[in-house]
Parts: C-alpha cells; sequence; structure tokens
C-alpha cells in the first residue's frame, strides 16, 4: 500500500496541530503510552489522504481524523483498547455512508491498533504541533515502534526491534521525505514488514500588507497546494506570527515603520520564514530601525530581505515566483543555484 498526497489546509486550521498538543498533554501526564490507530490496508474509498491518524488514552478521550470520520465506529474503541497492547480491527463503509462523509465511494480497511509509548508520544506530538517533518514507522503487528523527527528526520526515538531494521527503515522514510510529500508506505526493512506514515508540513504564506504582490502570492500558493492569507492590521499579524510553525512563512509587503514589529515578532520567536519586500534603500533604513530596537545583526539577517531569488523577475507574478522559490530552497536546505551547476541529487 502506497499513497501520497499533499494537504491543502493552512497550518492555523491543520488537525496534526491539535493532534500534537494532545499526544503531548497526554504524554505529560503520566500514563505510560497512548494508543493510536492507523491503515495498515485498504481497498475502495477513492483518493484519501494519506498519513492519518487517531489517537486515545485508555478512557476514550480520542483526537485526529480517519477517512472523514466514516470509520469511527471501529477507530474510536480500537485507538483506547490499543493503549494497553496491538490489535487489529477491520471496517467497512457503504456506498450511502461513503459518500455522506465526503468520500468518493465505499471500502474497506485493516485498521492497525497499537501502544504509543509516552516519550514516543511526546516527540512525535511535539514535531507535529510545531510543524516539522516526522515520521511513525512500527512493524504491521504493531509490536515496537520508531518515530523520527527533524527538517531531515534526523532525531529517532524508539526502535522496530532491531538495529538493521531501524537502520533500513529510517533509509526508506527518509528517502519518502525527499518527496516533499506527507505519505502512508508499507514495505520490507531488513525482513520487518513495515507501516510507516509521514507527516511534512505544508506552508502557510502570511501577506502583511496589499497590492498586485500580495494577489500573486495568493495564486502561487493556491498552485502549490500552501495556505495563505493577507492581513493588514498590525494585531492581526502580530498574532499570526506568534502562533507560527516552523513550516510557516511571512512576507512583509508594508513598508511603515510600525510593522517592524512583525520582524521583531517572526525572528524572537524563531520558527518560520521571516521575509520583507523592499528596495535596498528601505532595506537599509529598516535595519537601522531594527538594531535601534534591539535586534542583533545576526538576528537582522535571519530576515530574508529582499525577500526572494534574483532571478530577475519583473512583473508581480514572476515576484511572487521568485519569492516561494526562495522558500522551497530555505525550507530544503539548497542554495537555488542551477541544477546543471550542481551534482547533487535532483528533486530533494
Amino acid at each position: 500500500m502506497t499513497a501520497t498526497t499533499a494537504p491543502s489546509s493552512s497550518s492555523a486550521a491543520d488537525p496534526r496541530r491539535e493532534l500534537g498538543r494532545a499526544l503531548q498533554r497526554w504524554a505529560g501526564a503520566g500514563m505510560p503510552a497512548v494508543g493510536v490507530v492507523r491503515v495498515l490496508d485498504r481497498h475502495g474509498f477513492g483518493t484519501v489522504e494519506s498519513g492519518q491518524l487517531v489517537a486515545s488514552t485508555p478512557g476514550g478521550d480520542a483526537v485526529g481524523v480517519l477517512y472523514r470520520g466514516a470509520l469511527d465506529d471501529t477507530v474510536r474503541p480500537l485507538a483506547a483498547e490499543a493503549a494497553a497492547g496491538p490489535r487489529t480491527g477491520e471496517a467497512h463503509v457503504s456506498e450511502a455512508a461513503g459518500l455522506a462523509a465526503g468520500l468518493a465511494c465505499a471500502g474497506g480497511a485493516t485498521l492497525l491498533g497499537h501502544p504509543l509509548p509516552a516519550e514516543l508520544a511526546a516527540a512525535l506530538g511535539a514535531a507535529l504541533e510545531g510543524g516539522v517533518p516526522a515520521a511513525l514507522l512500527s512493524p504491521a503487528d504493531g509490536t515496537a515502534a520508531l518515530v523520527l523527527t527533524g527538517p531531515e528526520l534526523e532525531q529517532a526515538h524508539g526502535t522496530l526491534g532491531s538495529g538493521e531494521a531501524d537502520e533500513a527503515g529510517i533509509a526508506h522514510v527518509r528517502g519518502l521525505l525527499r518527496r516533499g510529500a506527507t505519505a502512508t508506505e508499507r514495505f520490507t526493512a531488513a525482513d520487518v514488514d513495515v507501516l510507516a506514515d509521514l507527516w511534512v508540513p505544508v506552508p502557510t504564506i502570511v501577506v502583511v500588507g496589499s497590492g498586485a504582490i500580495g494577489e500573486a502570492l495568493l495564486a502561487q500558493a493556491a498552485l502549490l497546494g500552501w495556505g495563505a492569507r493577507t492581513v493588514a492590521e498590525l494585531d492581526e499579524a502580530l498574532a499570526a506570527v506568534a502562533g507560527f510553525s516552523d513550516a510557516d512563512v511571512v512576507v512583509l509587503l508594508d513598508h511603515a515603520p510600525r510593522f517592524d514589529a512583525v520582524l521583531i515578532e517572526g525572528v524572537r520567536g524563531g520558527r518560520g520564514f521571516i521575509g520583507a519586500l523592499g528596495s535596498r534603500r528601505t532595506q537599509s533604513a529598516r535595519r537601522g530601525r531594527l538594531r535601534t530596537k534591539g535586534l542583533s545583526d545576526a538576528e537582522i539577517d535571519s530576515i530574508y530581505g529582499p525577500v526572494g531569488l534574483d532571478l530577475g523577475a519583473r512583473t508581480p507574478a514572476e515576484t511572487a515566483v521568485s519569492i516561494v522559490a526562495q522558500v522551497i530552497a530555505a525550507r530544503s536546505g539548497r542554495t537555488a543555484s542551477a541544477l546543471a551547476a550542481s551534482d547533487g541529487r535532483i528533486g530533494g
């Protein structure tokens, strides 16, 4: 079973943020493990989003969504029981029930429920809430779990049961990460049948200010499946940046000095991509104001300004392309040089 999707919801509304907060809360409450339910195999349903997960306490306090809630009668009891040990369940949805839930058609699924130890739940929860790439791997029988987190999935928590399986599983999922999209896949790692769910956060662009470039950025974000919105008031912009995850982006179009506070909030929050439009003269004046307001040169240098890559852009649409291209390069740790000038991997 292999599926890959890029969810289109903004991070502010992303149910993974709520799921992440719940996992951290339960892990900190002293319970040894929470129960999780994932899709081990399926037939039907049409196109469905990958990386779906429901988590629950033993008492039945559940968070998450799986197939738009069409399987809840099976999923939620299974998740509550799974905190005590692995088990599987079968769920079937009729055509009428599937369509009512927003699915394309009827279908059936084999569900895997298994415990997620508190340490692993906390690590996975922090990554999901913070907008950081994360993956959950387990043997298909649910007897172990391995959580990977970080921009390159470089942090590992737990085990699949052996060093060889861990090494093979990590390598496989890091390969999936290079595709840049959330994915669910079942594969073999060192003779272990592995189910892996990979979550890649989707950026949300907050455009501060108005104009043709802002409109072009909204259109470009929609094309990429990113979330995007425009804010015009300072308080609204500050609130948006204060709630940023690592996946989020702010592009400041308004040159008014009062909006310097948005950049300061973004830099000191330490999350997301902080960019500001403007001529070099505007950037120089802004830099001086930020320095007088207490930002160090290193903090000011962390702001992408003038935002965008040097593509020779002339129109608002071309400028929007240069900005999102820089965001993509920054997220992937690339220098945005020509592919022909590089001998590295193409596409991730």
